[in-house]
């Protein structure tokens, strides 16, 4: 009797990995959107979570930022329910506190937070140790990207993690099983299966900077050849190693320090690289928005240590402000 598709399988293999990673057995979730990348998750979850005796769900968040959003999301439990994924719950969200501009995260950065806290939520409801997301290799890719263009640093170029605390909660991990496995890969799953996945229109919608980033990577791969996602993926990997390092040092050097204002004299004897960990740290803790956070924003925090000649306070995404007071660093909410 002939395998499954190489597609399928390779999803499957992905899952198989991701559930193996998990430091505890338990229920887990899959959160679905009805798109290919999502529904090739929900199908290769459903086979291996049953075959290692686990129970796995499906939640379904639903923006409302969409006409017809309800029915995309009330045909997505639906798949996942034939998949055999229970229990199966739509969560929906206040699409309409989303904000178009202004200070803070920016539409993307908000409805990411809002959907990560509705899976939380949702996880600690039915008692789910792990939630999974389909974010596949070319998403990763896409985010080194978007990390070169930022100027963010190594944290950034390191790409998304596959597997992490989800929100402030150690307890709920973060599972992206598919950062090996490509865009089209999943939607050849899918064909194979017999499942129609729904097709996403803000996917296209170049106001988007994650749409803007896809856009160019089919330029630079006309120009430069295949390979680029793979490449990009490959380097996120390599430096996810390097930016861990340093990012223990820098614990240590906040554990060492406390919370700020801090002593000029003390951080400027850090290493530059360290320094900058530590603004982001505290810069993120304050509410500063990651995707917004950038390697100039850092740099000017710097500067009032290491080059400082009267200059005003820096503002940093999400009302954070780092200002400095004769010996004094201050970094924090006003």
């Amino acid at each position: 009797m002939p395998g499954p598709h190489p597609a399928v399988a390779a999803t499957r293999a992905a899952v198989r990995r991701g559930l193996a990673s998990l430091p505890t057995a338990g229920p887990v979730l899959v959160a679905c959107s009805g798109g290919a990348d999502s529904l090739a998750l929900a199908a290769a979850t459903a086979f291996e979570a049953s075959r290692a005796g686990l129970t796995a769900g499906a939640a379904v968040v639903d923006h409302g930022l969409q006409d017809g959003s309800r029915r995309v999301a009330a045909e997505a439990a639906e798949a996942c329910l034939a998949l055999g994924l229970s229990p199966v719950e739509v969560v929906r969200v206040d699409g309409a506190a989303t904000p178009a501009s202004g200070p803070g995260p920016g539409p993307e950065g908000a409805a990411r937070r809002a959907r990560y806290a509705a899976l939380l939520a949702a996880a600690r409801r039915l008692g789910a140790v792990a939630v999974l997301t389909g974010h596949t290799r070319d998403d990763q890719a896409e985010q080194v990207l978007l990390g070169l263009a930022r100027g963010s640093g190594a944290r950034s170029l390191a790409g998304m993690r596959p597997v992490r605390a989800l929100g402030a909660d150690p307890e709920v991990r973060l599972v992206r099983p598919f950062l090996g496995v490509g865009r089209a890969q999943t939607v050849q799953a899918c064909g194979s299966l017999g499942l129609t996945p729904w097709t996403d229109p803000h996917n296209a919608d170049p106001r988007f900077a994650r749409v803007r980033a896809r856009l160019a990577m089919v330029l630079l791969e006309d120009e430069l050849g295949p390979g680029l996602v793979a490449g990009l993926a490959r380097s996120a990997e390599l430096l996810r190693d390097d930016a861990d390092a340093l990012e223990e040092v820098s614990a240590r050097a906040y554990e060492d320090l406390g919370p700020p204002p801090w002593e000029v004299r003390a951080v400027r004897a850090l290493p530059p690289a360290v320094r900058r960990r530590l603004w982001r740290r505290v810069a993120l803790a304050e509410g500063s928005p990651g995707t917004d956070l950038t390697g100039e924003h850092l740099r000017a925090v710097d500067a009032l240590v290491t080059d400082w000649h009267g200059q005003g306070p820096v503002h940093l995404p999400g009302s954070v402000r780092a200002r400095r007071e004769g010996g004094l660093l201050h970094l924090g909410r006003p």
